[in-house]
């Protein structure tokens, strides 16, 4: 099951690096984005490298060496028209779902952007 982000607005860099950032936190997510999903193909092997998930995501905040082996998506499946999704490890439950939605708004409420989110 994945909750799919759409942007509404600038800063979307910002947005995508906040939620990108939230997402270091929340085990039971992995994530894509348009970024991550559009880098070229070279960049995207690099990204399968743990050490290279590392230099993506450490500036965002503290990540370990474990959780960058699950925290980008391996499904293969487009963001579409989207920006951003959380894919769920298991399926999630509707406290799970509410506090997802919580910590969007508490991510993104600094930056200005609005957003849309749609759990399939």
């Amino acid at each position: 099951m994945k909750s799919y982000v759409k942007i509404y607005g600038p800063p979307v860099a910002k947005a995508l690096n906040a939620l990108r950032k939230m997402a270091i936190d929340m085990p039971e997510v992995c994530i894509m984005d348009t970024v991550i999903q559009y880098t070229n193909e070279a960049e995207r092997d690099l990204l399968g490298d743990t050490d290279s998930v590392l230099s993506f995501f450490k500036p965002l905040g503290d990540i370990t060496r474990k959780r960058c082996e699950s925290i980008i998506s391996k499904s293969g499946e487009s963001v579409g028209e989207y920006d951003f999704y959380f894919e769920w490890f298991v399926n999630p439950n509707s406290d799970q779902l509410h506090m997802l939605i919580e910590a969007v708004d508490e991510a993104l409420a600094p930056i200005g952007v609005r957003y849309s989110i749609t759990t399939k």
